[in-house]
């Protein structure tokens, strides 16, 4: 069982509960800050090259972007609870309370934690939001739980992309509707077809075609979350048909673009 909807007291938050899965996802990314935890069963939490098992009782973190995937064993269902906050808002709030010096934001300094204070304070921030009742406390424990776990230590630096990636992750986000071809993209980056492929999932853990759609389909959330018909944004973001766009959705989502509309659209 799954249950996906915005806070009515943090419009800025999304949540999702999932009960007794045994749903696999690909590997995607999200625009917000991603975090929750492990309620049942276990998985497996990829991301970007960092690799971890992960049980009941444990906490995961998720920077805008990370490339990853947590799916349970074969078979075996698993239950977790997840909170996505918009990145703006947590910039915002980062800025407002000095938790970094430079940049447009700061990251998350953990990747996953099996503390049970940190369970336990996530559990209580996320009943907080499911009761309704106080949006001054919802937004105070909220706050409260990202300075306490997310920004107190740096984590370790990662090399930086090469400018021929970069400018190759460009290329694909400027032209995001076009069919851009390997070979198209490995002559904007000056690289062979092969070194490209290897050094972009290297970087950006996807390969460039795998980013473009991931890309496409975090575009597509925010259209459908404004009223979009699926046809309309399945034809905008360069999708075949709406079937595509359908079927690569739930491959990283585990539900439908219309299941994910009718959840989290804006209020008029």
């Amino acid at each position: 069982m799954q249950q996906l909807r915005r806070s009515a007291l943090l419009p800025h938050v999304e949540m999702r509960r999932v009960t007794q899965a045994t749903t696999c996802y690909d590997t995607h990314s999200h625009d917000e800050f991603s975090f929750g935890v492990v309620d049942a069963g276990q998985a497996t939490y990829r991301n970007h090259r960092h690799q971890a098992a992960i049980h009941q009782g444990m906490a995961v973190f998720f920077n805008p972007g990370d490339a990853h995937a947590c799916n349970p064993r074969p078979g075996q269902p698993w239950s977790y609870r997840m909170l996505f906050v918009d990145t703006a808002w947590v910039a915002r709030l980062q800025a407002e309370n000095a938790w970094h010096g430079g940049g447009d934001y700061a990251h998350f300094t953990l990747r996953h934690s099996n503390a049970p204070r940190v369970y336990q304070q996530f559990d209580q921030l996320f009943k907080t939001l499911e009761q309704d009742h106080s949006a001054a406390a919802a937004d105070a424990q909220l706050a409260d739980f990202l300075r306490t776990h997310c920004f107190a230590q740096p984590r370790a630096a990662q090399a930086q992309p090469t400018g021929a990636l970069q400018r190759t992750r460009d290329c694909i986000l400027d032209q995001l509707a076009n069919n851009l071809t390997l070979d198209d993209l490995a002559h904007t980056a000056g690289l062979s077809r092969y070194h490209l492929l290897r050094s972009f999932k290297q970087a950006y853990g996807q390969t460039p075609h795998a980013f473009q759609l991931d890309q496409r389909i975090n575009q597509g959330k925010q259209l459908l979350k404004r009223g979009g018909s699926l046809a309309e944004v399945a034809h905008s973001l360069g999708f075949a048909d709406q079937s595509h766009f359908q079927r690569h959705f739930k491959r990283r989502h585990a539900v439908t673009p219309r299941v994910y509309q009718q959840s989290l659209a804006f209020a008029a």
